[in-house]
């Protein structure tokens, strides 16, 4: 098969199945979507709302409809010439509970389990009562109190169900041995009431491959790793070939049938070889193409990762894999809108807002030692006892204590900027690491921060085995502390402006316009077939939200006059909320504030706090500074909910404020909007529209961007052909977006060479408004399309107008190109003509605000 043209993220749950998917295909279609690109599939623990919590690897999720399901969505997608992706977790699976029978048999049988090698456990763990067993921490209160209060018992017996322990939900199995000895004895014997039964309880779980704890234990005791510190998500180890096969065998077979066509690999980072995966994945992908039906197409299978990128950073070579999901174009395109002038001022605010003259990486710095310590204690102890088994290895080092080895270890990741390292030679990013650490370390420790990057370098260090153990734990440590610290943490502590605040983004960069060309290009050139994603299920604010909050950079001593005068008018009854955690929620208001042409109804006011009032518990608990999610505060948390109330009361002069602040940038906003979707839908790469994302997209961090799809909507305001310059009048229904992605993908699949495998050529602009636009050309044997987008436009655009350019707004500045005259093109956006270049801006973004120029 070909790569997509266009891929749409759907996100299916019980309340969303494959059936509920199929009257929505034709609009799909008719939008131009090539691929439907699924969440997991395989069945999920009962009621997941998202898929990533997989009990079986074996199973086609019933909750979404099952395999049968499946095929026909997969047949009517093709009757329709559409193909379909999966979302494939290979990290982890979901523990606890009762549905993961791989997992229980591992309890029932220890380390003679046939499943024992699934799980990434350490079976000779040095925690006292842990060796030979696996620590469960899923008792909601200590294991003394749980037992004493008679929270856990034995249950089964009867028409010959199996005798286990039960804690709630909880389903605990018995040795085979004991299971015999306890259904001859009698539950009664071991009831928790009695003191007797209680001992001889506590004798039976004594004699289990398991010890039983409380949850609040996991972060310092834990003998198996986790999705981050995620006690419920137990990690896999995929690298052994037995665990591959026995985790991708459905996912295979549907590919060898034809049934799916590609894949998207979750939190491929977490990985222990993230690389040997991706190359067999890709092998075994390959040797199944020969056996897949005509009408699916001989492959090859279509292979993306999500994949997290520093900056500077790229995605190793030779995977195997098409590129990453797209967040590294998110950032692009994010930073492409935001406005250089401001990152003085606003840092400036912030630093008066919040009285922390830190940046952002000094604050992810502290994050990162908290949950090192707080979150991450096991892991790292286990980091420790492997690189101290190396030192010890070695006579010229087997003086060096654990304590100085600890503080080196955390030195250096703590200073670490990047997910994980990869390949043995890979040193940029520790080289950084280690000078950093090494500075601000004691004298003292100084020599063995240098000896630790010694060993991750993989240079002339003995015993290569050890040396892989610890290696593998210093990565997938790694990227677990980046993960919370940066985007679960930090992420919810620095408010400077959040448009730059989401995953994949890097909150200390404001801008960097000129970064875009050179980008696309290197895409091009390494991974034409990337997806490029500016929505996604797990981003913590919408694309149009960031796209409304970055005109913010253009205005700042604007917005900061709104959140001195918002700040003075909350203060007497803030009940206690902080500045900060205040000066945030402005900006979600802002940004999130409804496109209605009047004052929201009560019913819409209403609808817009309980949203702000699930973010806002969400947004503190992550931040883990008032409140968190071990230790709720709810007297904090039930102030800042008071305080969304007040504010949007209807006769709030903050909430009034905010609501004209919101109007008068909502028209750069949208600009700005549609502006991102063109980039992405005419960069090198592969569009993904996130669902419901064809029209405007305010949502907030998840559940909120998970919620139902108005799908009646969606189809009732698409009239394929419309050109979106029709639909700018009412823009703020959002039919002039939803018009731009189907005339752009129209477009596209005239001609889909021009955009997958047509040149990339940066455009210049020419007058004095040069700096306020963006422009490049595709092309291909002959065949050309040019995008032309403008940026910074709030003080551009007409006060109490729309998002549309007065006549001689831009005065007389145009695009150029090089080489002959171009002839004559025809623009997307309105359907008109044009002869050029140069192009005239002012005639050529006279009837909408972007513009897509096509010679075919």
């Amino acid at each position: 098969m070909t790569a997509p043209r266009a891929t749409m993220r759907i996100q299916f749950h019980a309340g969303f199945t494959f059936a509920d998917m199929l009257p929505q295909l034709e609009h799909l279609r008719a939008l131009g979507i090539s691929h439907l690109y699924a969440s997991p599939i395989l069945k999920a623990r009962a009621g997941s709302m998202h898929g990533y919590d997989m009990v079986d690897p074996a199973e086609v999720n019933p909750e979404l409809g099952g395999e049968d399901a499946l095929r026909a969505l997969s047949e009517a997608l093709r009757a329709r010439g559409m193909g379909l992706i999966v979302d494939i977790v290979p990290n982890h699976m979901a523990v606890g509970g009762h549905e993961n029978r791989w997992w229980l048999d591992v309890l029932a049988n220890g380390r003679n389990s046939a499943f024992a090698a699934v799980f990434d456990i350490d079976w000779a763990s040095p925690v006292p009562g842990l060796r030979g067993k696996v620590l469960v921490p899923f008792l909601g209160r200590p294991y003394g109190e749980a037992l004493a209060a008679g929270e856990i018992r034995l249950a089964g017996g009867e028409a010959g169900l199996p005798i286990a322990l039960r804690h709630f939900d909880h389903l605990f199995p018995l040795r085979p041995e004991d299971a015999e000895t306890v259904r001859g004895a009698g539950p009664a014997a071991y009831d928790p009431a009695t003191p007797d039964g209680r001992g001889r309880l506590h004798a039976l779980l004594e004699r289990q491959h398991y010890r039983l704890a409380w949850w609040r234990t996991a972060n310092d005791m834990i003998n198996w790793r986790r999705f981050f510190d995620v006690s419920e998500l137990a990690g896999l180890r995929i690298e052994d070939a037995g665990v591959f096969e026995a985790t991708h065998e459905t996912l295979l077979r549907l590919y060898a049938e034809g049934v799916v066509d590609g894949f998207r690999i979750d939190h491929v980072d977490g990985l222990a070889d993230p690389e040997a995966y991706c190359r067999r994945l890709r092998r075994r992908l390959a040797g199944l193409d020969p056996q897949r039906p005509p009408q699916a197409g001989a492959g090859p299978a279509y292979l993306v990762v999500e994949k997290i990128l520093a900056p500077g950073e790229q995605l190793p070579r030779g995977w195997g894999t098409d590129g990453t999901s797209g967040y590294d174009f998110m950032n692009e395109v994010s930073l492409l809108l935001h406005a250089p002038s401001g990152e003085a001022p606003l840092d400036a605010l912030w630093r008066e807002i919040c009285g922390d003259g830190r940046d952002f990486a000094a604050i992810e710095g502290q994050a990162r030692g908290e949950l090192l310590e707080r979150n991450f204690g096991a892991s790292f102890e286990a980091l420790c006892r492997a690189v101290a088994l190396l030192l010890q290895a070695d006579p010229a080092h087997r003086d060096h204590g654990m304590a100085s080895l600890r503080r080196a270890l955390r030195g250096v990741l703590v200073c670490f900027r990047r997910y994980r390292t990869y390949e043995a030679g890979e040193s940029v990013a520790l080289d950084d690491a280690i000078a950093r650490a090494t500075a601000s370390a004691h004298p003292a420790d100084r020599d063995l921060i240098r000896l630790v990057g010694e060993i991750l370098r993989d240079r002339d260090v003995p015993a290569r085995r050890r040396r892989r153990a610890a290696l593998r734990k210093f990565r997938q440590l790694s990227v677990s502390l980046a993960a919370k610290a940066g985007e679960d943490t930090a992420f919810y502590r620095y408010g400077r402006i959040l448009s730059r605040v989401d995953v994949g983004f890097d909150p200390g960069r404001l801008a960097a316009g000129d970064a875009f060309h050179e980008a696309a290009k290197q895409r091009l050139a390494t991974y034409p077939a990337a997806l490029l994603a500016t929505a996604t299920h797990d981003h913590k604010r919408g694309e149009d939200l960031r796209a409304r909050l970055a005109v913010l950079s253009e205005a700042p001593a604007l917005w900061a006059g709104i959140v001195r005068s918002a700040l003075a008018g909350t203060e007497a009854a803030a009940g206690g909320v902080s500045r900060a955690d205040r000066a945030t929620l402005f900006q979600m208001i802002v940004g999130g504030w409804p496109l209605a042409e009047g004052p929201l109804s009560e019913a819409e006011r209403r609808g817009f706090a309980d949203r702000l009032k699930a973010w806002q518990v969400k947004a503190l608990r992550e931040a883990k500074q008032r409140s968190s999610w071990e230790s709720p505060d709810a007297a904090y948390e039930a102030a800042a909910a008071a305080c969304i109330d007040r504010i949007l009361d209807g006769a709030s002069p903050v909430g009034l404020a905010l609501a004209v602040a919101a109007q008068r940038i909502a028209p750069a906003g949208a600009v700005n909007g549609l502006a991102q979707c063109l980039l992405k839908l005419t960069a090198p790469g592969v569009p993904d529209i996130y669902q419901g994302c064809d029209l405007w997209d305010f949502s907030f961090v998840d559940p909120d961007n998970r919620r139902p799809v108005d799908w009646a909507r969606r189809k009732a305001c698409f009239a394929p052909g419309e050109p979106p310059a029709r639909h700018l009048g009412t823009w703020r229904d959002g039919r002039a977006k939803q018009a731009l992605i189907g005339s752009v993908l129209a477009a596209r699949a005239g001609c889909p060479d021009v955009f997958a495998a047509g040149r990339y050529d940066p455009l210049a602009a020419e007058g004095d408004r040069h700096r306020h636009v963006l422009a490049f050309a595709r092309s291909f044997r002959g065949r050309i399309a040019v995008t032309v987008v403008p940026r910074e436009v709030f003080a551009m655009l007409p006060d109490g107008g729309g998002p549309s350019f007065a006549a001689g707004t831009w005065d007389g500045t145009s695009v150029a190109m090089g080489g002959p005259a171009t002839g004559v093109l025809r623009n997307v956006c309105d359907g008109r003509r044009f002869t050029g270049p140069p192009f005239n801006l002012d005639e050529l973004l006279r009837e909408f605000p972007v513009a897509l120029l096509v010679n075919w």
